[in-house]
């Protein structure tokens, strides 16, 4: 296992040269790259990470039907099952590379295609893995439709790694930071199932804070065109979708790489002012884009769902400088401040980082003393896991593992602690709920209640048996665990 560990990181940094050596790479014969997948009938897509790379992979699925396959109930089933990974942690890596095996051992038979951000980090260390057919980066990732279809319609000789001389499967992975496009659904995207799709508008980060990988597996910032995204909006609500997501790698940075420069604000109002949808939710936004005038146009509708997802990472200023993040503690204090001058119920969660290199007990008190006393929801707590080339990896002072375990289990049950208040002063509250299937909620079937998303985030059941995808004014419970009740009746009660 150590000499395969050591060959791929050889490979990798073998692919690494190559990346910026262009002009030295080989004619490749991109019948290497390519097999006949005219007896493909069915492929599986096994998802990992955030809703940017969920979005992602709705595209390749609605791109592949488009084609004329079709979609597989389970990998086990599949011809082909295409694996859109994650890599912003090393626990991210590993559940990938365990999927692989599972796949692989279930069905030996089963080609393996490998995408997403850990393709495009360490491409040769997933090639090497039994069972993997192919490695596709997020360079070339629009491309993977064609090369599952059978062709390589837009990928031309040049922009493959000559892999021959590796000893590996085929890998087509490049220079990210030449990537210009961004993948989008081009129909309706009612893929994977969800009530609620997700229309991904804004790829890559320019940023570089220095725990994260992601603006070398993504690349630069990039915007889809705001006609682009207008369209794909008129398109999900004329089908009847009450809620979609807006995502992005970071999110308001969309229209910044655009000539004319367009502003995240303005795309909004657009959105609002030549579409019918009738809710309209951010997936996050970073904290010094939550503006005065942002804060204004969500408290002047209901169509903007007034839930604010705002990565905090730390609330140590020491922390914050150390990872190379825009803002302080107070500025951020500030915005959750201003949120709930105009919107006092709203939603309002972060994104918190354990055990950062160099996080002493006293800055892990002051992020805990932060939260405590600030009105967030609830979070999202990472273990910091140290990422090859970033700033980060090279630090002096990394935790001990356990040290960052414990501090995790800390911040968690904070998140929790203020949830469960949350909910508690929502209680009596008329809220009005989105109704969702229960297979994306992950709670099993029930005659007795319905999964439902308020505006503001708060995860409701609702008593009785409720068709997906429909509005309804709630009044909330005290207690989580005890459904909401509607002020309607189900009309046709249905087992979902």
């Amino acid at each position: 296992m150590s000499n395969r560990h050591t060959g791929s990181e050889r490979a990798n940094q073998c692919l690494e040269k190559l990346f910026y050596r262009r002009s030295q790479a080989r004619t490749v014969n991109l019948a290497l790259l390519t097999v006949n997948w005219s007896s493909v009938a069915t492929f599986y897509i096994e998802q990992f990470g955030c809703r940017a790379t969920q979005a992602d992979g709705a595209a390749i699925e609605r791109q592949l039907v488009d084609r004329g396959c079709t979609v597989a109930g389970s990998a086990d089933s599949a011809d082909v099952v295409v694996l859109n990974t994650c890599t912003v942690t090393a626990a991210a890596d590993a559940q990938a590379r365990e999927a692989i095996r599972r796949i692989h051992k279930a069905n030996p038979s089963t080609r393996i295609v490998v995408t997403g951000c850990y393709a495009q980090r360490a491409p040769a260390e997933l090639a090497a893995l039994p069972g993997v057919s192919h490695v596709v980066g997020n360079s070339h990732k629009p491309q993977l439709p064609g090369l599952l279809a059978g062709t390589l319609e837009t990928a031309s000789a040049k922009d493959f790694v000559p892999t021959e001389s590796l000893l590996l499967g085929p890998i087509l992975v490049g220079d990210i930071s030449r990537q210009r496009d961004v993948l989008v659904a081009p129909v309706l995207g009612g893929e994977g199932n969800r009530t609620r799709p997700t229309l991904k508008i804004q790829d890559g980060c320019s940023n570089r804070c220095a725990f994260c990988v992601i603006p070398l597996v993504r690349g630069k910032s990039r915007s889809l065109p705001p006609e682009t995204v207008v369209e794909e909006m008129r398109k999900l609500s004329d089908s009847g979708y009450k809620e979609i997501v807006l995502s992005g790698i970071n999110l308001a940075a969309w229209g910044r790489d655009l000539s004319p420069r367009r502003g995240f604000l303005d795309l909004l109002r657009q959105i609002l002012d030549e579409t019918a949808v009738e809710r309209l939710r951010l997936s996050s936004i970073e904290p010094l884009d939550v503006t005065r005038d942002l804060i204004l146009l969500f408290a002047s509708t209901p169509r903007l769902a007034d839930h604010f997802h705002m990565p905090l990472q730390s609330g140590s200023d020491r922390i914050l400088a150390a990872m190379h993040r825009w803002y302080r503690s107070e500025h951020y204090a500030r915005r959750v401040e201003l949120i709930r001058e105009h919107l006092p119920h709203a939603g309002i969660g972060a994104d918190v980082i354990a055990g950062f290199p160099g996080e002493s007990e006293e800055d892990h008190a002051l992020t805990v003393d932060f939260i405590e006393r600030r009105s967030f929801t609830y979070l999202h707590v990472f273990s910091y896991s140290s990422r090859p080339g970033t700033r980060a990896a090279s630090l002096p002072g990394h935790v001990p593992g356990h040290v960052v375990q414990r501090r995790a289990r800390e911040l968690r049950a904070l998140g929790e602690a203020k949830y469960a208040a949350f909910h508690r002063a929502e209680a009596g509250r008329t809220l009005s709920v989105l109704t969702l299937r229960r297979r994306e909620s992950g709670v099993p079937d029930s005659t007795e209640w319905t999964p439902a998303l308020s505006s503001h985030y708060l995860k409701l059941r609702i008593s009785g048996t409720w068709l997906p995808n429909r509005f309804l004014d709630v009044v909330c419970s005290a207690d989580q665990h005890i459904p909401a009740i509607s002020e309607l009746r189900p009309a046709d009660p249905v087992l979902l």
